[in-house]
């Protein structure tokens, strides 16, 4: 990578992440190519060249940009929770929105494309490191959002949790219309149920 070691040089190049890292939201692996990311931020083609050696190093960057974005916004999410949240609904909703993202118009394409980066991820050995470390920085705010909650758990329940959730929307999302959200809800509200 060229650094880019001028105030314009780090914007350009956060332009061209931040950009890679919405392509990557929307349509998966397969969206961000050189050239719509260039367009995408506005800049011109190779900019992508002069500041990322690959292809690989931009989607790196991209995918890290955001996921680091999703665990900030989990992080605001328990830190705006001044008192435990009440009842097993609630915080189901909270653990469905750090594990899924937050509920929006079309959860169900939003899960699917979500679901399809992980999966796609193993297809990318360069990506597994940082998958392990967005990983457990994830189980992290997912224990402490349990434990706000009065739902302690350990790592080993933690781990049944998210495959449980994991299951349900691999699930849910084979269906004619599917409803990945509600599956994993019906679930979570068994299993954190029996936890508190």
């Amino acid at each position: 990578m060229t650094t880019a070691s001028t105030p314009k040089g780090e914007r350009r190049r956060q332009a061209l992440v931040e950009a890679a890292a919405e392509l990557l939201v929307e349509g998966g692996f397969e969206a961000v190519r050189h050239r719509a990311v260039a367009e995408r931020a506005g800049l011109p083609l190779a900019s992508t060249t002069y500041y990322f050696e690959s292809l690989d190093e931009l989607v790196g960057a991209a995918l890290e940009f955001h996921g680091r974005s999703e665990l900030a916004r989990g992080r605001a999410v328990l830190a705006e929770l001044t008192e435990a949240p009440r009842g097993v609904d609630r915080l189901v909703e909270l653990v469905l929105d750090q594990l899924l993202g937050p509920a929006g118009d079309n959860d169900a394409e939003a899960v699917l494309l979500r679901y399809e980066r992980l999966v796609a991820t193993g297809r990318r050995p360069y990506l597994r490191p940082l998958m392990l470390d967005l990983g457990a920085e994830l189980r992290q705010l997912l224990l402490d959002t349990c434990a706000r909650a009065g739902a302690e758990l350990d790592a080993k329940r933690l781990e049944q949790l998210i495959a449980l959730v994991d299951g349900a929307v691999v699930n849910a999302l084979i269906e004619v219309d599917p409803h990945p959200r509600a599956a994993a809800r019906r679930m979570l509200r068994e299993l954190l149920g029996q936890s508190r």
